[in-house]
């Protein structure tokens, strides 16, 4: 099986390839993925293709150049943590976005089952205003 940090890390190289299947390849059916209040796409949705409509289309949409840049992994065995930063300009006022972020991933059987976002949400505003 597939080691967790593994398949966390290989999430964010498919990101970084835009490759939406490989971002999705070791997420389960069930996952339970929480965008932290305050950022634009907030809320729990529930099943990838939620998760792909309300998360990841939108800010592909909303934003220019939107990518999360990863510092750092912390391996905690059914949880790994991802730290880093957002960029992105948003579309509608052309402002640009620095924002530090932190992403807690719970995993179980080689599935992602859990996924929860923590970043400063005022500077994700200040681009959107």
């Amino acid at each position: 099986m597939t080691p967790n940090l593994d398949i966390v890390r290989s999430h964010y190289a498919a990101s970084a390839q835009g490759d939406v299947d490989g971002m999705m390849a070791h997420v389960s059916p069930q996952v339970r993925w929480t965008e932290m209040a305050g950022f634009p796409c907030a809320g729990t949705w529930v099943g990838p293709q939620a998760v792909i409509d309300n998360v990841f289309v939108v800010l592909g949409k909303e934003w220019i150049g939107y990518r999360f840049e990863l510092q750092s992994l912390i391996d905690g065995g059914d949880h790994i943590v991802g730290v880093g930063t957002y960029h992105g300009s948003y579309r509608a006022t052309g402002k640009d976005m620095q924002a530090r972020v932190s992403h807690v991933w719970k995993l179980q059987e080689g599935k992602i089952v859990a996924f929860e976002q923590f970043t400063d949400t005022l500077l994700v505003h200040q681009a959107m205003r």
